[in-house]
C-alpha cells in the first residue's frame, strides 16, 4: 500500500468516525449514574417536573391560556407558590429540587462569594455552574439514582453540576437557544425508551415568561399574553404526546419566582454604596451581602452604610427580614442591603443602557415573598393527584418530599420540606 493511499484511508476513517458521531444524540450519559432501571423502579410511576421561569402566580387567570386550563382544571391548583428569599432563579430552582432553604443549600443567590473557594460564583460562568462542590443537598435526580432510577434532564439548576459525582442519567447543558418544541419531543421520545432505560423522573425548564417579563415589565398584557401562548401551544403538544405514551405520568408544573416592574427612574447606581477598601459587596438586584475585609469593623461598617440609606435599609446579616429562619451561611457576608420594593440595584453602565431602550419600565424579582407578585405557580395532574382541587398557597420547600412520595423514594432527614404540609394533594388511598 502506498503512502498516498495511506493517507487517504485515513481521512476516509475520520469522515465517517466525524458523520457518525454528529449523528448522535446530543444528550450525555454519564458512566457514574444508574443507566438502567431496577426491576422494581420500572414499576413505579412516571414524573415531569416542569419549571416556567418567572411565571406569576396570577398570569393564568389573567391571559387564559387554554391547555394550561385544562390541565388545571382537572389537576391540582394552588393559589400560588411561594418562593424562598432571596426570590431568585437559581437559589428557588436548587430549593425545589432539594426541599432545603437557599442557606443550607448553599446556592444562596445568583451570584455569591464562597469563602471556602474564595472565588465568587456567578450564573454566567459555565465552569463554576458545572462545578458540583457548589452545591448541597440531594437534589431529587440524584435521590433517584440512590434507588436505581433512570432519571432525565432538559435544563434544571443543577443538573449540569456534578453533584457527589452525580448527575442525571440523560441531562443537557444549558442553552436557551434550542426551541421548545425540541426539548418537548425529546421529553416524548425519553418516554419511548425500553422499559429498562426508559426516565421515571424528568425535568424541563422554560424561561419564556421570565424573558418577557424582564423585558416589558407586567403590565404589557399584549406581550405577557403572546409569550404566554406560544409556551401554552407547547405545553399542549406535551401533555397531548405524554397521553398518547399511555404511560402513568404525573407532571407538576411550577415556577421559581413572580415578577413585580421597576420603572427606570428607581434603579439604583451600585456605585453609591460600593467602597473596596472597607468592604466586598455582591450585588443581586434587590439583596446586596457585604463582606467586610477586616471582621472587626463590621459595627463601624454597618454605621457607615446605614447613615447611606436612600431607598434602601441596611440590616446586620441575622436581622434581615424575608428570611424564614435567622441565616447562618457564611456566604451571605455579616451586613445585607435591601432596597426598598419597587426599587432595584444595578451599575451605572447598566441603568445608561436601559434607558437607551424605548420602554420604560422593566421586570424584577427578588424581593420579600411577603410581596405576593414574587409568587409563582404550583400545578400538578396525573393518577397520583385529586382532581379539580384546589389547594392554598404552597412553600417551595415542600414539592421535594411530594416528589419522593410520588417515586417511592427515601426522603433525606435534613431537608427543610414537610409532606405533611402538601400530601392533600395527593388521591386517598381506599
Amino acid at each position: 500500500m502506498t503512502k498516498q493511499t495511506i493517507i487517504l484511508s485515513l481521512v476516509f476513517l475520520i469522515v465517517i468516525i466525524t458523520t457518525i458521531s454528529c449523528n448522535k444524540k446530543t444528550y450525555t450519559i454519564v458512566d457514574s449514574v444508574v443507566t438502567t432501571n431496577s426491576k422494581v423502579s420500572e414499576k413505579k410511576p412516571y414524573l415531569i417536573l416542569i419549571s416556567l421561569d418567572g411565571f406569576r402566580w396570577d398570569y393564568v387567570e389573567k391571559y387564559k391560556p387554554p391547555h394550561l386550563i385544562k390541565f388545571i382544571k382537572n389537576g391540582i391548583n394552588s393559589e400560588s407558590l411561594i418562593p424562598s428569599f432571596p426570590t431568585k432563579t437559581f437559589p428557588n430552582h436548587y430549593t425545589i429540587a432539594t426541599g432545603m432553604y437557599p442557606d443550607k443549600h448553599g446556592i444562596i443567590g445568583n451570584s455569591f462569594y464562597s469563602y471556602d473557594k474564595d472565588m465568587t460564583y456567578r450564573i454566567r460562568d459555565r465552569a463554576m455552574v458545572e462545578d458540583g462542590s457548589f452545591y448541597e443537598g440531594n437534589p431529587i435526580w440524584i435521590q433517584a439514582n440512590k434507588s436505581n432510577m433512570v432519571t432525565a434532564s432538559y435544563f434544571f439548576v443543577g443538573t449540569e453540576a456534578n453533584i457527589q459525582g452525580v448527575k442525571p442519567t440523560y441531562y443537557y447543558r444549558f442553552d436557551n437557544s434550542v426551541k421548545n418544541e425540541v426539548r418537548v419531543k425529546q421529553a416524548i421520545d425519553w418516554l419511548k425508551l425500553p422499559h429498562k432505560k426508559r426516565p421515571h423522573l424528568i425535568t424541563m425548564y422554560f424561561s419564556d415568561m421570565d424573558d418577557t417579563g424582564h423585558k416589558y415589565g407586567t403590565k404589557n398584557d399584549k406581550e405577557l399574553k403572546k409569550t404566554l401562548f406560544e409556551l401554552d401551544t407547547q405545553l399542549g403538544v406535551l401533555f397531548k404526546g405524554i397521553e398518547k405514551t399511555g404511560l402513568p405520568v404525573n407532571i407538576i408544573i411550577v415556577s421559581d419566582h413572580g415578577m413585580s416592574t421597576v420603572p427606570i427612574s428607581k434603579f439604583i447606581p451600585i456605585e453609591k454604596i460600593e467602597n473596596d477598601s472597607l468592604y466586598t459587596s455582591i450585588n443581586n438586584g434587590t439583596i446586596i451581602n457585604i463582606h467586610p475585609n477586616n471582621k472587626n469593623q463590621i459595627n463601624s461598617i454597618y454605621a457607615y452604610l446605614k447613615n447611606k440609606e436612600s431607598n434602601f435599609k441596611v440590616y446586620k446579616t441575622e436581622n434581615t427580614p424575608g428570611f424564614e429562619y435567622v441565616p447562618k451561611n457564611k456566604n451571605w457576608g455579616a451586613i445585607q442591603i435591601l432596597p426598598d420594593f419597587g426599587y432595584y440595584f444595578l451599575t451605572t453602565e447598566g441603568i445608561i443602557s436601559k434607558k437607551k431602550d424605548t420602554n420604560t419600565n422593566f421586570g424584577v424579582h427578588g424581593y420579600d415573598q411577603k410581596h405576593k407578585e414574587m409568587h409563582g405557580i404550583f400545578y400538578a395532574n396525573g393518577p397520583a393527584f385529586k382532581k379539580a382541587y384546589i389547594t392554598p398557597s404552597i412553600k417551595n420547600i415542600h414539592i421535594y418530599p411530594l416528589m419522593c412520595e410520588i417515586l417511592g423514594l427515601d426522603v433525606p432527614s435534613n431537608i427543610d420540606g414537610d409532606l405533611d404540609q402538601i400530601k392533600s394533594v395527593l388521591k386517598t388511598e381506599k
